[in-house]
């Protein structure tokens, strides 16, 4: 039986996308962290899971579903933050659109596709968007540390859907519904 990897996320605009694209390859350069470019800029809401191909029709149909109940909502990309001692981040600003949205995802999820991802009972929602992770190195974290908690960035978007990634081996990539 086959079955492959996925998650659920917001994907910037094509414009916001390459400027942080730009910084995770910054990242990777001077800090020797490539594992960010392996996805394209999002911000999670639901954490990768394994799904059978014969039912990805009900999981689409939960996307789907998420989209159509969708008020669009402003999402503010601000500033740098980090999770100590690996990942380097792009902060999104507290918004409760997006803890809404978030909540309803995974709990639509829970539902209708009987998905549980236990870690979400230990972790609370922290929205984000990766630059450096996993291979960036803690002298080099503390390196990048430095310099990103010193820089400013804003990137201000509307928020009209969610979307499915799958990973196809080498690579999460984003998949049109």
């Amino acid at each position: 039986m086959s079955e492959a990897l996925y998650f659920i996320a917001i994907v910037p605009p094509q414009e916001i996308q390459e400027e942080i694209t730009q910084l995770k390859m910054e990242v990777a350069e001077k800090y020797e962290s490539n594992h960010a470019l392996k996805s394209p800029p999002h911000i999670t809401l639901h954490m990768p899971f394994k799904w059978k191909d014969r039912k990805y029709e009900a999981l689409q149909e939960v996307i789907q579903s998420n989209n159509a109940q969708l008020k669009p909502f402003t999402i503010q990309l601000q500033n740098f933050n980090f999770f100590e001692p690996r990942v380097v981040f792009v902060d999104v600003r507290a918004n409760e659109e997006l803890d809404k949205l978030q909540k309803g995802v995974v709990d639509s999820c829970r539902k209708q596709l009987k998905l549980d991802n236990a870690n979400y009972q230990n972790r609370p929602f922290h929205p984000h968007v990766t630059i450096g992770f996993r291979d960036l190195k803690k002298p080099m974290f503390y390196e990048a540390r430095k310099e990103f908690e010193q820089r400013r960035i804003n990137f201000d978007f509307e928020v009209r859907r969610i979307d499915l990634l799958k990973h196809d081996g080498s690579k999460w990539n984003i998949i049109g519904l």
